[in-house]
Formats: C-alpha cells, structure tokens, sequence
C-alpha cells in the first residue's frame, strides 16, 4: 500500500467561532474513526496560523538563519495533515473527499515519495 499526504487548505485569517468549529470537529473524528478501523489512518495532526512559524534556512559557509513567520505570504495555509495509507490514487482520493465534505475545505492529496512509518 502506498502512503498519501492529504494537505487541508484553509484561508489565512481568524479561527471560526466554536459554534462553527466544534460540529465540524466532532465530525472529524468520527472520520478518523472511520479511517483508522478502515486500516488507511496513519497520522494526523492540526496547524497554527502560519504567523506561529519559525523558518530554519541554510546558509553556505554559516550557521543556520532563523527567522520568524512563513517562507512565503498566502492567502492560504496548511492547517491540518493526514497521513493515510491507499491501495492507489484513487482510494486516497476517496478520503479527500470527505474531508472536504466535511470541512467545507480543498484538500491536497500527495503520495508521499518515501516514509519511515509502518
């Protein structure tokens, strides 16, 4: 089985009000449920808002620059990962989809090129 990274995209601005979030919340992990006894659930995670990010950047013949916020300005974010496991794409897909029915939110489904996960 292949391993997939589904990217949920959301826009950059406040965090919904709990009336919103937490219908949605407790839908996600009745997902998660459904993901995990379905063998796909490997991982997954929530993001802060981008500003929380703290950038590492390689410098030739220095030490490491640090630098506070995003490497770059967006009017979206990564906000939140799965990292699941799919027979093919199309499987993978499959779980996107309800994420997004879930969510409301784009979903970016990526295989991943290699892993140390089980």
């Amino acid at each position: 089985m292949t391993q997939y990274l589904l990217n949920l995209i959301q826009p950059v601005g406040e965090v919904p009000p709990p009336e919103f979030l937490e219908p949605v919340m407790r839908k996600l992990g009745e997902l998660n449920s459904e993901m995990d006894a379905s063998g796909a659930f490997l991982f997954t995670g929530g993001l802060h808002q981008p500003e929380t990010s703290t950038v590492v950047r390689p410098r030739e013949g220095h030490d490491a620059l640090i630098t506070d916020g995003p490497y770059v300005e967006a009017k979206e974010f990564i906000g939140g990962l799965w990292v699941i496991r799919a027979d093919d794409l199309d499987g993978a897909l499959r779980w996107g989809r309800r994420v997004t029915e879930v969510t409301g939110l784009p979903v970016e489904v990526r295989p991943l090129a290699f892993s140390s996960l089980p």
